[in-house]
């Protein structure tokens, strides 16, 4: 059994995607998804209540877009990590993202090489960007 278990909250409004996720982090015994949201509302509410470690968040979730869940969960759970997980590749959107209150930002197309890599540098407090993010990397972030 690990010495620490790593909290996580799934929210995307996508079933078979938070599923697949979960089952990525299923096969490492350190995490435990402590709930699977569906809405922008839910996740600021779970983040709230649940006060995860980490929180992978689709970016255009129903009912309160990405960017603003992001903002609000800054204000009812500070310590909690955001890691956006999405299709949107503008850079445009991952600075905002960022901005936001985010340390990550992931491209679903890149979550199976990525998302352990992702998660242990925004836990280890660094900021993340998926390689699939042209013309912008965790460096100009972090510096920003």
């Amino acid at each position: 059994m690990p010495a620490r278990s790593i909290r996580v909250l799934v929210v995307d409004d996508f079933k078979p995607w938070r599923d697949y996720i979960c089952s990525l982090l299923q096969t490492k015994l350190e995490f435990r998804v402590v709930a699977e949201l569906a809405n922008g509302l839910e996740a600021v509410q779970g983040a709230k209540e649940l006060q995860p470690d980490l929180i992978l968040l689709d970016i255009g979730v129903p009912a309160l877009h990405g960017l603003e869940v992001a903002e609000r969960i800054r204000q009812v759970a500070p310590a909690v990590k955001i890691i956006f997980l999405t299709v949107h590749t503008d850079t445009d959107v991952v600075r905002a993202a960022l901005s936001a209150g985010a340390q990550g930002y992931m491209l679903k197309t890149d979550a199976v090489r990525e998302l352990f890599t992702a998660v242990e540098t925004v836990l280890g407090g660094d900021y993340f960007i998926s390689s699939g993010i042209e013309g912008l990397n965790s460096g100009e972030i972090k510096d920003a």
